[in-house]
């Protein structure tokens, strides 16, 4: 009644293909829809030596390919259109993936990645892409993957609906990547640009000196 809008829901279980074609389609063909928020994922405490592997390719499917998918069903409209955005909700594990298991962090490096490539691609059509790196937030993703949230730091655990109002104010700043735990963004600033440094550093068409074999 606020904002007299109409709301679908569109329940899915993006583990099922047939289930996540079906969304795949409702994004392609629904062109009011201008906003994409990739935001379901899993993931896990255990370490890799006693985690189960098809558990693990779940998480892929969940965390990578569903999300891969449903970018790509989008976009093109999104493309077509002159407008769009898509926001994919990542971790600080993406860029600190010894902190949870080893495949959790590596898909979240992927959608951090994935997003910071898309931004770069997708800018000049019009398109706004941001990517989320949450700490840890109080939702049931602890309970899902075995480690209930009352074990952990209450210093460290952000409230869901305050980490959601810093990344729409991020968002709303034209931020590409948004770390609503980090307090001193100056760390963040000199991260990025010591990876910016090396960039153009990263081929070149000899080892660099301290590979030399002495031969």
């Amino acid at each position: 009644d606020e904002t007299q809008r109409v709301v679908e829901v569109f329940p899915a279980d993006l583990n099922d293909r047939q289930s996540l074609a079906r969304v795949e389609e409702k994004l392609r063909q629904d062109a009011s829809i201008t906003l994409l928020v990739n935001n379901a994922g899993v993931g896990t405490h255990t370490p890799l030596l006693d985690s189960d592997v098809d558990a693990m390719n779940r998480m892929i499917d969940l965390n990578v390919t569903a999300l891969t998918r449903l970018t790509y069903a989008a976009v093109p409209g999104f493309v077509a259109r002159g407008r769009g955005a898509i926001i994919n909700i990542s971790s600080i594990v993406g860029i600190a993936p010894e902190i949870l298991n080893g495949v959790y962090g590596g898909s979240k490096a992927f959608v951090l990645a994935f997003s910071q490539s898309l931004h770069h691609e997708l800018a000049a059509k019009g398109l706004r892409v941001q990517a989320v790196l949450p700490g840890a937030t109080a939702t049931d993703f602890w309970e899902t993957g075995g480690l209930p949230i009352e074990h952990l730091d209450k210093a460290i655990v952000m409230p869901a609906e305050a980490m959601v109002d810093a990344a729409l104010v991020g968002f709303d700043r034209g931020e590409l990547v948004t770390i609503p735990p980090l307090h001193a963004i100056e760390q963040w600033n000199a991260y990025e640009g010591a990876l910016q440094a090396m960039a153009g550093q990263l081929s070149t068409n000899t080892p660099a000196p301290r590979y030399a074999t002495g031969r």
